[in-house]
């Protein structure tokens, strides 16, 4: 070959390395400018929050395990040091951990997890689904669980009085930053929404402190104030306004996080969540008999639902009103969640569980254990003892938002209270839910009435 030739074919080569690599550092660029992007769209949700609310000063807390600003900028970090690793060939100095090791540390979702063997269980539900005796599950675990009964009710009440609560992009977002923040231990978040504001972090306003053991228990549990009214007040003893700062390091001592909320309704949203290397994420969807909802709703909110109720007496339903809307609406969300979570995507791939109100009134110690099991939490004996003598109880102790509950009875109770005209209405309505979950269609009032005939086509769901 003479030396003309063998320059034409190193400048060949030359060009063809040039080439390759002019195309790496393009989709390097390219992976750095969406990661800006991914940055920008996270502050701007924090943004949106901050100018719904005036700003307060930040709560003390202990640190939680990694720093939200550190663990997001370290995570971008890594990650473009992943891809330019990748793209460049080098082997890439981005983890202290070896292929063994890194491939151990995975976890199912296919993301890192630093959790350190803590778990965050996620309980998501509707209204009137039994989402507070299912919630008592958790609460009673015992010492190692700091169990939160609907931290969200703050938020959502803030942003109905700031005109924002049918943003569902922006409700979203803040739910699961106050959520995720929760799970951390920074009570933070949820403090810039409780009305009126926190003096020096302690409140004698949060919902339903007394629905968690937590909140009630020393070191949480401070000496009372004369003179100060806290509607919420812990039932099992007597403690003075809830100071936010002890909650947090109380809630940082115990091995596990359960939170209870009626108020996140699109399952998709909560995937950044479930992917925070920080978190080991576990989302339980109760279901229950959309008809059972009804009923259970027209006794608990009789006063918003005086609509219903008179076409209950009326016999005739316009199915164009806002109200029958709203309830398919509903039916809805609930289960495109449901179907996104029984699909099985990578993110929520054994990280998602659907069960049945009415599996738990058949079956509560059973599907307890389950519960438990998938969550990869010990089934406490303190838990087994409460649902043993909660489970079967006298009907003076059974009121409507009662954790008590006869079980078995209480899931058939609704047969008996709403009129066959409502239950066809939310038949035609909310069919594609009812089949999705087995629930049994009813052709007359008979066959509603009749305990003998079974509305529940056995399903299994995992």
């Amino acid at each position: 070959m003479t030396s003309y030739d063998q320059r034409s074919t190193l400048d060949v080569q030359l060009q063809s390395q040039d080439s390759r690599m002019k195309t790496k550092y393009a989709i390097v660029f390219i992976c750095i400018v969406a990661l800006v992007i991914i940055e920008k769209e996270s502050n701007i949700i924090s943004r949106v929050s901050d100018k719904l609310i005036q700003r307060q000063t930040p709560q003390q807390t202990l640190q939680t395990p990694l720093d939200y600003g550190i663990a997001t900028q370290n995570g971008s970090l890594m990650m473009l040091k992943m891809l330019l690793s990748q793209l460049t060939g080098t082997p890439g100095n981005y983890s202290s951990l070896s292929a063994e090791q890194e491939e151990d540390e995975l976890d199912d979702s296919g993301t890192y997890s630093f959790s350190g063997g803590r778990k965050h269980i996620l309980l998501l539900a509707t209204t009137r689904t039994g989402s507070s005796f299912v919630g008592e599950f958790f609460n009673q675990h015992g010492d190692n669980m700091f169990y939160l009964f609907e931290p969200l009710w703050h938020v959502e009440r803030m942003l109905t009085m700031a005109g924002e609560a049918n943003n569902g992009t922006v409700l979203a977002g803040i739910y699961r930053e106050v959520v995720q923040g929760l799970f951390l231990c920074d009570f933070s978040p949820l403090e810039k929404f409780i009305s009126p504001p926190p003096q020096d972090h302690v409140t004698p306003a949060l919902f339903r402190r007394e629905s968690s053991l937590s909140l009630c228990e020393e070191p949480v549990c401070t000496p009372v104030i004369k003179d100060v009214f806290e509607r919420y007040h812990c039932k099992t003893r007597r403690c003075g306004p809830l100071n936010l700062t002890l909650a947090s390091e109380s809630c940082l001592s115990k091995k596990h996080h359960a939170i209870k909320t009626v108020r996140v309704r699109q399952l998709e949203t909560l995937q950044p969540l479930v992917e925070d290397p920080r978190l080991d994420v576990r989302v339980i969807q109760l279901v229950r008999d959309p008809r059972a909802i009804l009923a259970s709703r027209m006794v608990a909110f009789s006063s918003k639902y005086q609509t219903w109720k008179t076409w209950a007496q009326d016999g005739q339903v316009p199915e164009d009103d806002e109200e029958v809307k709203r309830l398919k609406g509903n039916c809805d969300h609930i289960r495109m969640s449901a179907e996104v979570g029984l699909s099985r995507p990578r993110w929520l791939r054994k990280r998602y569980m659907l069960v049945r109100y009415e599996d738990i009134a058949r079956y509560p110690m059973q599907k307890a254990e389950e519960m438990y099991r998938f969550t990869g939490i010990p089934f406490s004996p303190q838990a087994r003892e409460w649902i043993l003598r909660n489970t079967q109880t006298t009907q003076e102790a059974s009121g409507i938002y009662s954790t008590q509950k006869n079980s078995s009875e209480q899931a058939e109770k609704w047969r008996f209270s709403i009129p066959f005209t409502l239950a066809q209405v939310v038949q035609r309505v909310c069919g594609p839910t009812m089949k999705l979950f087995g629930y049994k269609f009813v052709d007359d009032e008979k066959t509603l009435m009749n305990k003998s005939i079974s509305l529940l086509e056995e399903r299994l769901f995992h």
